[in-house]
């Protein structure tokens, strides 16, 4: 700890991420252990958090994140979207199709940022806001195959009708951003995805992800 730095906010902001990374929860002990502090410091971190609803405890004392961290969290997005943007007007005006961004929430894909080409005379409709399931559609499945280590091309994944009738997609994970799952696709009435949009998608992921780190 430098002289500029505060160590009960450090310690304050290491246990949200150590509860953040289970799903059981932690016991005062547990905490204590992994923060190489004594359980009356474990009691003072998680009493102020629970003040400010980033902790909660259930009935077996056991710790976990608090639905004030959701709250914090819906403010992400707005910044995440912003540092995209630029990537995203440069690939749907290079391509001529829909771009967007999409990142995990819980179970489904969410886009969050979406740029309709200018020059076209017709694309796909997508509206930030859409969610559908990771499984279906380019966007999600891109995710998932970054989740499970498969990263072949880069995670570039192709689908047709999967959302849309006579749509097909393409997109590619963000890779190396911490905290973040998600992907930058493009969206487009066609029976197939040309072969020179696919590594432009990666390359717009990449920008994204150099923009997010």
């Amino acid at each position: 700890m430098t002289a500029e730095t505060s160590q009960t906010l450090d310690r304050g902001l290491r246990v949200l991420k150590l509860l953040a990374d289970t799903d059981h929860g932690l016991t005062v002990t547990e905490l204590s252990h992994k923060l190489g502090v004594n359980r009356t410091v474990v009691y003072r971190l998680l009493a102020t958090l629970e003040q400010h609803a980033l902790v909660r405890r259930d009935l077996g004392g056991r710790a976990r994140v608090g639905l004030g961290v959701l709250r914090l969290g819906r403010q992400v997005h707005p910044l995440v979207r912003e540092a995209a943007l630029p990537a995203l007007r440069s690939l749907a005006e290079d391509v001529g199709a829909t771009a967007h961004l999409t990142l995990v929430d819980g179970t489904e894909a969410l886009a969050v940022a979406v740029v309709e080409p200018t020059w076209t005379d017709y694309h796909v409709a997508y509206r930030a806001g859409f969610r559908h399931p990771l499984d279906r559609g380019a966007a999600g499945r891109a995710i998932l195959k970054a989740r499970q280590g498969r990263l072949q091309d880069a995670g570039l994944t192709l689908t047709h009708g999967e959302l849309e009738a006579g749509a097909s997609g393409a997109a590619a994970p963000l890779l190396g951003v911490s905290g973040i799952e998600g992907s930058v696709g493009v969206v487009m009435l066609a029976d197939t995805v040309c072969e020179r949009i696919g590594p432009r998608v990666v390359d717009a992921a990449r920008e994204v992800s150099e923009a997010l780190r």
